[in-house]
């Protein structure tokens, strides 16, 4: 999971990408990187950390031009400490390419053989995004045959892009010289949303990204979500133009962004991320009213901040008093997006507090959005019991994550997943809880899709059902052997 933006302007771009990547920080927290197009020349800049200290003011001086694009990094492939693993990734030919990711490729193990015995292309990092932008330039070059480049031969390379690489991908990429290429897989797995705004002259400036609050922030016109399997590319002078690139395209995006990974304020895919996680509460409501009497809690809270929607609901449907007993500390990143058990569980105590006088002699009901390793669950039941709580129920607006997430979310390992071969009880005895609910999948769907044409969502991490059909069991055992825990 990562964020990015891709803008063509009439302006300077520097600022403009600086800006959404602080807006789209809470996608990834190890790197990040923006890199610009001056005419045919490229400017890049790319560092360890958040946006704030990783570029300084002679970074953004040296980064010119009025075409450009970012990128934020959570990682799921390649070591989090290697600023070499950053995007934006550079290859020189064909023209010169520069490219940012968000996903994660289920097949590499065969691109990065096929890359080097066939293709001819040295890869230099672990990253599957330095892959992605090897295929892409080798099937660019493929189509090239004369001087000069055109949208079908643009497009036709993204087709056969499709044809070879497997798993998630929302793709931004400069061609020098040319214009701005952005696409989505098949599934539509990963979000990503194209927007429009026109100058006083008359001229179009053009914005990709992964979230619909990078667009209102910078007044552009929300135009649609990129479709699945759908290549977008703008020129130099403002042109659009987009053409459906795969054979068999169909929307099955991630539900795990509506639970935890999007900003409540962006709507993807036609879905209000907010109004799917208050629905969320409506339902979670109802299985917790199935299986315990109300009259058992006095008080329903929520770990902040992306749980406060569904424990609001929860709250108003039982008719129970919502408080605020934990205190955030907003100066602690996200802990289920650090890389390492040691570190999440260092942090967790950090960013939140729990205040005594809403927890002392209280029977306690517990929302959060979703539990994946248990550290950060187990330590807020211990706070909620040092607090005084007479009675700790511990409940998740998503169902049991049981199964690892392959298409861009640090799950690698079912090992270390606390609902992995475990019943609801003996999760409640591992997390010190006296009770444990979870959402349901089937309510978990319906709270998502309500209202749309959606048919289905990726659900792997609860049900091991993989959209793309190419995940095995013999797969899944190498990325436990191989990823990062």
């Amino acid at each position: 999971m990562c964020g990015i933006v891709g803008i063509v302007s009439t302006e300077p771009v520097n600022q403009q990408i600086y800006d959404s990547l602080l807006l789209l920080q809470h996608r990834g927290q190890d790197s990040t990187g923006i890199a610009t197009a001056d005419g045919p020349v490229f400017h890049m800049a790319k560092a360890r950390g958040q946006v704030r200290e990783a570029f300084r003011t002679r970074d953004m001086r040296s980064l010119l031009g009025d075409m450009g694009l970012g990128h934020v990094r959570y990682t799921t492939k390649g070591a989090a400490e290697r600023e070499e693993e950053a995007q934006p990734f550079y290859v020189n030919a064909p023209y010169g390419i520069i490219l940012v990711h968000n996903g994660n490729l289920t097949n590499t193990r065969e691109l990065s053989e096929d890359l080097f015995r066939i293709d001819r292309r040295h890869v230099n990092s672990t990253s599957d995004t330095e892959m992605l932008l090897n295929v892409l330039a080798t099937e660019l070059q493929g189509q090239i045959t004369g001087l000069e480049l055109d949208h079908d031969q643009v497009f036709r390379a993204v087709e056969l892009v499709h044809e070879r690489v497997e798993g998630s991908y929302a793709v931004i990429a400069l061609i020098a010289g040319y214009g701005l290429l952005a696409f989505r897989d098949p599934f539509g797995i990963r979000p990503l949303i194209l927007g429009r705004r026109t100058t006083e002259a008359g001229k179009d400036e053009w914005i990709v990204a992964s979230e619909s609050l990078v667009l209102e922030n910078g007044d552009y016109e929300i135009v649609r979500d990129v479709e699945p399997g759908e290549a977008i590319f703008i020129t130099l002078d403002g042109q659009m133009i987009s053409r459906q690139c795969a054979r068999n395209p169909r929307l099955v995006p991630c539900s795990f962004e509506y639970v935890y990974l999007a900003r409540p304020d962006s709507v993807m895919n036609g879905i209000s991320v907010y109004e799917a996680r208050l629905r969320m509460g409506d339902r979670l409501a109802t299985t917790i009213e199935t299986h315990m009497d109300k009259g058992d809690i006095d008080v329903v809270m929520p770990i902040p901040d992306s749980s406060r929607p569904a424990a609001m609901q929860v709250a108003q449907k039982l008719g129970i008093e919502y408080r605020e007993g934990f205190y955030k500390n907003r100066y602690v990143g996200r802990t289920f997006i650090m890389p390492g058990q040691a570190q999440r569980r260092r942090s967790v105590r950090q960013k939140l507090n729990a205040m005594g006088t809403e927890f002392r002699g209280k029977n306690i009901l517990i929302v959060d959005d979703s539990i994946v390793r248990g550290t950060t669950s187990k330590e807020i039941v211990e706070m909620a019991r040092a607090a005084g709580a007479n009675k700790v129920t511990f409940t998740s607006a998503a169902p049991p994550v049981r199964y690892p997430h392959v298409y861009g979310i640090n799950m690698p390992s079912r090992q270390e997943l606390v609902a992995h071969g475990r019943k609801i009880p003996e999760i409640a005895r591992e997390l010190g809880a006296d009770h444990m609910i979870y959402q349901e999948v089937a309510d978990l769907q319906a709270a998502i899709t309500e209202g749309t044409s959606i048919k289905q969502l990726d659900l792997s991490c609860f049900t091991g059902e993989y959209v793309t059909g190419t995940v095995t069991e013999e797969y899944l055992e190498w990325v436990e052997q191989t990823q990062l825990s």
